[in-house]
């Protein structure tokens, strides 16, 4: 019990931190809500132009942009700690490695707090404003009470399943001289692959059956459709399934990998 009090610690410090930046926040918060009116006037244009091609609801698309846009900040990789990035590459990770704790669950309690913290001042104003907007760049409410509590659910799903793949990013830097590289390989790789440029739904068919089964769909695209109806029934199952399933093997994977890093682990300088 003592541990997990320790790494508690660790999430409420990061947490209190991440909770200074208010500025910053309302900021991004006009920022996001700049870049989801462009977005959702996108899409109407796009619906207009070829109803026929268009997968799902207006409604769904524009509360999906709204509801990303929220949590941006919780969910996109291209703002990984880089605190932790800069103790690997110039000795400082040597001091972590005195303290009696998990790297792995220190850094992932660290990077947890940080996220949640970020899209917590921003989400509610964000929410409240598309809200009041008028019809049709509303937020949608969701399709039901069901819809509501397993959207929250998965919401934290999602979120166990992008930092545990931030985590990968963070221990293959140990295998690096500069982690710069892994950290634009794999940012591309998230923000396309998962649906935050291009909304899961409007990949072809073959290619998004392919996407679905990885682990990028199961960050915000899963949740984001079953608040809206667009995923229920099976293939609402389905989708929560392969959620557990991508954060187990992530994680466990992870540790793994992080315990080989720790072992070949060289601190160079005096």
């Amino acid at each position: 019990m003592t541990k997990y009090k320790t790494y508690f610690s660790f999430f409420r410090i990061r947490f209190n931190m991440g909770l200074q930046y208010r500025v910053a926040a309302v900021s991004g918060a006009a920022t996001q809500l700049l870049w989801g009116l462009m977005e959702c006037l996108a899409f109407m244009a796009f619906q207009k132009s070829a109803p026929e091609a268009y997968p799902i609801a207006m409604s769904a698309t524009v509360s999906y942009i709204w509801l990303r846009e929220a949590f941006f900040s919780a969910f996109t990789t291209w703002n990984a700690d880089s605190d932790i990035f800069d103790s690997i590459v110039n000795g400082g990770i040597a001091y972590e490695l005195c303290r009696p704790v998990s790297i792995y669950h220190m850094w992932f309690a660290k990077t947890t707090a940080g996220r949640v913290a970020g899209a917590g001042l921003r989400c509610v104003p964000l929410l409240v404003i598309a809200a009041m907007l008028p019809k049709p760049f509303r937020l949608s409410m969701p399709a039901g009470p069901q819809h509501f509590l397993l959207f929250v659910i998965t919401l934290f799903l999602g979120l166990g399943v992008t930092v545990a793949f931030c985590m990968f990013t963070y221990i293959l830097a140990f295998f690096t001289i500069s982690p710069q590289g892994l950290r634009v390989l794999f940012t591309s790789m998230v923000e396309f692959l998962s649906g935050a440029i291009i909304p899961l739904p409007f990949m072809p068919a073959g290619v998004r059956r392919v996407l679905e089964m990885l682990p990028f769909a199961g960050m915000f695209n899963v949740p984001l459709l079953i608040y809206s109806g667009e995923l229920s029934g099976a293939e609402m199952l389905s989708g929560i399934g392969r959620q557990c399933f991508w954060l187990v093997t992530l994680v466990v994977s992870g540790r793994v990998l992080c315990k080989a890093a720790e072992r070949k682990i060289v601190v160079q300088g005096g």
